[in-house]
């Protein structure tokens, strides 16, 4: 891979999270999580997203309205909302679209490109395609966990930086989200079909 470097005038705007959900879920392949740490920088390159709509989304944690567990989903696009699973994982969300819809695009997998060594101690001995492969491994890759819920992604320590160039469509697969039971017909998932670091080329569909 081509050497990596932080450019956060490429960073994208708050805007750019407020626009329609599956508009930005495609946008954001490609694109790179950048997150500075008191070490230096770790970034890797968003390989797999999902999107949850606003509306006729079952499978959405704001389907049946706002909460005090999923309130940063009703915030403008442009925030986190991390929430955890199993009582020690987390998942880690961009939130979408204008303030109150309630939608957000979920950070499935990533190729880690700077802070490999970082990423390290905090994932263990695995392959480095095995690094952000998955949500909650890309979570704790990062080192975000439930005290980022709300924070913004259009900060100089924490954004998403536009990829180099474009992805060509025919490099996107979309299938059903992984391990929902509601809304499953959805294909709302989004990967790169050359990816190493794809945490799954058959989804679940129980």
């Amino acid at each position: 891979m081509a050497l990596f470097v932080v450019e956060p005038e490429r960073a994208f705007p708050c805007a750019f999270f407020r626009r329609p959900t599956v508009e930005v879920a495609r946008a954001l392949l490609g694109a790179l999580l950048v997150k500075r740490e008191a070490e230096g920088w770790c970034a890797a390159r968003l390989v797999e997203v999902e999107a949850y709509l606003p509306e006729a989304d079952p499978a959405n944690h704001a389907y049946r309205g706002k909460t005090r567990r999923n309130a940063a989903m009703f915030e403008p696009g442009g925030v986190l909302y991390v929430y955890a699973i199993y009582g020690k994982h987390h998942c880690v969300n961009v939130v979408t679209e204008e303030a109150g819809r309630g939608a957000a695009v979920l950070l499935r997998a990533a190729e880690p490109v700077l802070g490999h060594e970082l990423f390290r101690r905090r994932r263990g001995a695995v392959a480095d395609v095995e690094l952000c492969r998955g949500p909650a491994n890309l979570a704790r890759a990062f080192g975000l966990t439930l005290s980022h819920n709300g924070r913004s992604v259009c900060t100089p320590e924490l954004f998403l930086q536009a990829p180099a160039e474009p992805i060509p469509e025919e490099d996107i697969e979309q299938s059903p989200r992984i391990g929902v039971r509601r809304g499953r017909e959805l294909l709302l998932r989004f990967f790169l079909r050359t990816s190493p670091c794809v945490s799954a080329r058959q989804p679940s569909m129980l």
